[in-house]
Protein backbone atom coordinates (compact mmCIF):
# COMPACT_ATOMS: atom_id res chain seq x y z
CA UNK A 1 0.00 0.00 0.00
CA UNK A 2 1.53 3.40 -1.21
CA UNK A 3 0.68 6.77 1.41
CA UNK A 4 -2.01 7.84 -1.46
CA UNK A 5 -4.00 4.81 -0.85
CA UNK A 6 -3.34 5.06 2.80
CA UNK A 7 -4.47 8.29 2.59
CA UNK A 8 -7.61 7.70 0.74
CA UNK A 9 -8.63 5.19 2.88
CA UNK A 10 -8.13 7.83 6.59
CA UNK A 11 -10.22 10.24 4.64
CA UNK A 12 -12.95 8.09 4.20
CA UNK A 13 -13.02 6.69 7.86
CA UNK A 14 -12.95 10.29 8.91
CA UNK A 15 -15.70 11.26 6.94
CA UNK A 16 -17.81 8.40 7.92
CA UNK A 17 -16.81 8.97 11.52
CA UNK A 18 -18.19 12.66 11.27
CA UNK A 19 -21.76 12.04 9.62
CA UNK A 20 -22.18 9.47 11.81
CA UNK A 21 -21.49 11.50 14.64
CA UNK A 22 -23.85 14.40 13.17
CA UNK A 23 -26.59 11.74 13.03
CA UNK A 24 -26.31 10.63 16.19
CA UNK A 25 -25.95 14.14 17.36
CA UNK A 26 -29.73 14.71 15.55
CA UNK A 27 -31.34 11.56 16.68
CA UNK A 28 -30.31 12.19 20.59
CA UNK A 29 -32.39 16.06 20.38
CA UNK A 30 -35.90 15.85 22.45
CA UNK A 31 -38.69 15.66 19.96
CA UNK A 32 -39.91 19.09 21.44
CA UNK A 33 -38.45 22.52 21.29
CA UNK A 34 -39.87 25.88 23.19
CA UNK A 35 -43.15 27.20 22.00
CA UNK A 36 -44.75 23.65 21.62
CA UNK A 37 -47.66 22.19 23.72
CA UNK A 38 -46.68 19.69 26.09
CA UNK A 39 -48.25 16.72 25.57
CA UNK A 40 -50.48 14.82 28.24
CA UNK A 41 -50.36 11.27 29.39
CA UNK A 42 -51.65 9.46 31.88
CA UNK A 43 -49.32 6.96 34.25
CA UNK A 44 -49.01 5.47 37.93
CA UNK A 45 -46.84 6.91 40.60
CA UNK A 46 -44.91 5.59 42.75
CA UNK A 47 -47.36 5.82 45.34
CA UNK A 48 -50.24 3.71 43.41
CA UNK A 49 -52.19 6.62 42.15
CA UNK A 50 -52.78 7.68 38.54
CA UNK A 51 -51.62 10.75 37.32
CA UNK A 52 -52.26 12.84 34.43
CA UNK A 53 -50.02 15.69 33.05
CA UNK A 54 -52.79 18.18 32.95
CA UNK A 55 -53.87 17.87 36.21
CA UNK A 56 -51.10 19.95 36.99
CA UNK A 57 -52.07 22.80 34.36
CA UNK A 58 -51.93 26.46 36.31
CA UNK A 59 -48.61 25.53 38.08
CA UNK A 60 -45.07 25.52 36.01
CA UNK A 61 -44.08 21.99 35.85
CA UNK A 62 -40.50 20.44 35.82
CA UNK A 63 -40.70 17.16 33.29
CA UNK A 64 -37.32 15.34 34.31
CA UNK A 65 -36.34 11.87 32.76
CA UNK A 66 -33.27 10.30 34.47
CA UNK A 67 -32.12 7.03 35.83
CA UNK A 68 -31.19 5.48 38.38
CA UNK A 69 -27.87 4.09 36.46
CA UNK A 70 -26.91 7.46 34.92
CA UNK A 71 -24.08 9.47 36.70
CA UNK A 72 -25.17 12.38 35.26
CA UNK A 73 -28.64 12.46 36.57
CA UNK A 74 -27.39 11.38 39.82
CA UNK A 75 -25.03 14.18 40.18
CA UNK A 76 -27.67 16.98 39.56
CA UNK A 77 -30.03 15.37 42.18
CA UNK A 78 -28.88 17.36 44.87
CA UNK A 79 -29.37 20.73 42.47
CA UNK A 80 -32.70 19.54 41.42
CA UNK A 81 -33.89 18.72 45.20
CA UNK A 82 -32.19 22.41 46.10
CA UNK A 83 -34.47 23.58 43.57
CA UNK A 84 -37.09 22.13 44.48
CA UNK A 85 -37.30 22.91 48.22
CA UNK A 86 -36.40 26.40 47.45
CA UNK A 87 -39.71 26.76 44.97
CA UNK A 88 -42.09 25.05 46.19
CA UNK A 89 -43.60 27.42 48.54
CA UNK A 90 -42.99 30.29 46.13
CA UNK A 91 -45.98 32.28 44.74
CA UNK A 92 -45.67 33.12 41.00
CA UNK A 93 -47.11 35.58 38.45
CA UNK A 94 -50.49 33.93 36.90
CA UNK A 95 -49.25 30.66 38.60
CA UNK A 96 -49.56 28.19 41.44
CA UNK A 97 -46.62 27.00 42.10
CA UNK A 98 -43.87 24.49 40.66
CA UNK A 99 -44.03 21.12 40.41
CA UNK A 100 -41.33 17.98 39.73
CA UNK A 101 -42.28 15.19 37.48
CA UNK A 102 -39.81 12.43 37.73
CA UNK A 103 -39.75 9.92 34.93
CA UNK A 104 -37.38 6.83 35.84
CA UNK A 105 -35.69 5.04 32.48
CA UNK A 106 -35.33 2.10 34.22
CA UNK A 107 -35.00 -1.80 34.31
CA UNK A 108 -35.30 -2.69 37.83
CA UNK A 109 -37.56 -0.89 40.14
CA UNK A 110 -36.14 -1.46 43.25
CA UNK A 111 -32.75 0.34 41.96
CA UNK A 112 -35.25 3.38 40.88
CA UNK A 113 -36.78 3.43 44.64
CA UNK A 114 -33.60 3.17 46.39
CA UNK A 115 -32.29 5.74 44.20
CA UNK A 116 -35.35 8.25 44.52
CA UNK A 117 -35.16 7.41 48.57
CA UNK A 118 -31.62 8.29 48.99
CA UNK A 119 -31.01 11.15 46.78
CA UNK A 120 -34.22 12.65 48.90
CA UNK A 121 -35.93 12.87 45.88
CA UNK A 122 -39.35 13.92 48.10
CA UNK A 123 -41.71 15.28 45.75
CA UNK A 124 -45.07 13.28 45.43
CA UNK A 125 -44.83 13.04 41.45
CA UNK A 126 -42.42 9.46 40.90
CA UNK A 127 -43.29 7.51 37.56
CA UNK A 128 -40.99 4.53 36.73
CA UNK A 129 -40.85 3.73 32.85
CA UNK A 130 -39.24 -0.15 33.37
CA UNK A 131 -38.94 -0.25 29.47
CA UNK A 132 -35.76 2.47 29.82
CA UNK A 133 -36.25 4.21 26.27
CA UNK A 134 -38.89 2.00 25.01
CA UNK A 135 -41.98 3.23 27.64
CA UNK A 136 -44.63 5.10 27.31
CA UNK A 137 -43.66 8.68 28.12
CA UNK A 138 -39.86 8.79 26.55
CA UNK A 139 -41.61 7.78 23.55
CA UNK A 140 -44.09 10.07 23.22
CA UNK A 141 -41.57 13.09 24.46
CA UNK A 142 -39.05 11.44 22.28
CA UNK A 143 -36.21 11.13 25.04
CA UNK A 144 -33.36 9.25 23.92
CA UNK A 145 -31.39 10.21 26.25
CA UNK A 146 -30.82 11.41 29.95
CA UNK A 147 -31.13 13.74 31.51
CA UNK A 148 -33.67 15.39 29.43
CA UNK A 149 -35.48 18.22 30.91
CA UNK A 150 -38.69 19.99 29.77
CA UNK A 151 -40.10 23.42 31.88
CA UNK A 152 -43.76 23.80 31.04
CA UNK A 153 -45.60 26.64 31.69
CA UNK A 154 -48.88 26.86 33.59
CA UNK A 155 -50.97 26.94 30.49
CA UNK A 156 -48.88 24.02 29.48
CA UNK A 157 -46.49 24.61 26.83
CA UNK A 158 -42.99 23.65 26.83
CA UNK A 159 -41.03 27.06 27.88
CA UNK A 160 -37.58 25.62 27.54
CA UNK A 161 -35.58 22.34 26.84
CA UNK A 162 -32.55 20.60 28.90
CA UNK A 163 -31.73 23.93 30.53
CA UNK A 164 -29.20 23.98 33.54
CA UNK A 165 -31.23 24.09 36.22
CA UNK A 166 -29.25 27.40 37.45
CA UNK A 167 -31.13 28.92 34.31
CA UNK A 168 -34.40 27.73 35.13
CA UNK A 169 -33.72 28.92 38.63
CA UNK A 170 -32.99 32.04 37.63
CA UNK A 171 -36.27 31.84 34.94
CA UNK A 172 -38.33 30.66 38.60
CA UNK A 173 -37.14 33.62 40.54
CA UNK A 174 -38.12 36.45 37.69
CA UNK A 175 -41.58 34.63 37.88
CA UNK A 176 -41.95 35.10 41.29
CA UNK A 177 -44.39 37.83 43.02
CA UNK A 178 -43.01 40.30 44.89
Amino acid sequence: MNWSSINKFLNIVLIVLVIGYIINYFYRLPKYESGEKALDFTSTLLSGDTFTLSQLRGSYVLLDFWGSWCGPCRRESPDLVSLYNEMKEKKFKGAGSLQIVSVGIETKKESWEKAIQNDGLIWPYHIGEMDRFSGKIAKLYGVREIPTKYLINPEGVILSVNEDISEIRSYLLEQTEK
